[in-house]
């Protein structure tokens, strides 16, 4: 279970971030929408401490986050490109970050064979450095990179943004499974509603750092989204 607990961040006299209590159970898929400037990038940084919390905590399965690394074991993200180091191929990638996750080059191989209609014959034996390759092809190798080690948690942060079509119908299926099958903490931070009301079976809005609403996912609740941004 993921906990926020009397969480701010403030920048001068600018709260960017302010939410009392919030729960993330183990397995579920979870939903962060809101609009540019809402939070939902401030707090994903401060579940993986690449800030620091003004006020409060982040308890994950256990483990403040930003007082111990515990967490790191069983977490890990896709936030954006700079999480990919570009002079490396994406096999290269791949095996980089099965060594740092306890994971042998085998290993790492029988994972990224479950990939194979993802990837769509654009990422492996390619010779191109993760640098130049698409910005949606970019995002398919730091995606599936995320899932290497088995994590119990994982992030990630505009998902289908630069995906094709039938690669987001793709990813919706492969997040779906994780959460129902695998039981593993997925969250998603996404602007594009139906999607993340298709994917997620709890979908959390942020609005000016606040928490606004917290709804569970129904047949009803794209509509609901669509009217509240819809002022």
């Amino acid at each position: 279970m993921i906990t926020v607990q009397n969480l701010t961040k403030t920048y001068g006299k600018n709260t960017v971030l302010n939410i009392e209590h919030l729960e993330i159970p183990k397995g579920q898929s979870f939903g962060l929408v809101g609009n540019n400037g809402a939070g939902k990038t401030t707090l994903f940084s401060l579940l993986l401490d690449l800030i620091q919390p003004t006020t409060g905590y982040i308890n994950n399965n256990g483990v403040q986050v930003d007082i111990s690394e515990d967490w790191k074991p069983f977490t890990t993200a896709f936030i954006d490109e700079t999480f990919l180091i570009g002079y490396l191929t994406a096999e290269e990638y791949f095996y980089f970050i099965g060594e740092l996750r306890g994971q042998n080059k085998a290993d790492v191989n029988a994972l990224l064979a479950n990939f194979q209609d993802f990837f769509h014959g654009e990422i492996l034996g390619q010779t191109k450095y993760l640098r130049d390759l698409s910005k949606g092809n970019q995002k398919k190798a730091g995606i599936v990179a995320s899932f290497i080690g088995n994590p119990e948690v994982v992030i990630l942060d505009e998902p289908f943004a630069n995906l094709d079509p039938t690669t987001q119908i793709r990813l919706k299926g492969i997040i779906k499974d994780l959460a129902a099958n695998q039981n593993v903490t997925v969250l998603v931070s996404s602007h594009d509603l139906i999607h993340v009301t298709e994917v997620c079976e709890r979908i959390v809005v942020l609005n000016k750092g606040q928490l606004v609403k917290d709804i569970e996912t129904s047949a009803e609740t794209l509509k609901e989204l669509e009217v509240f941004f819809a002022g």
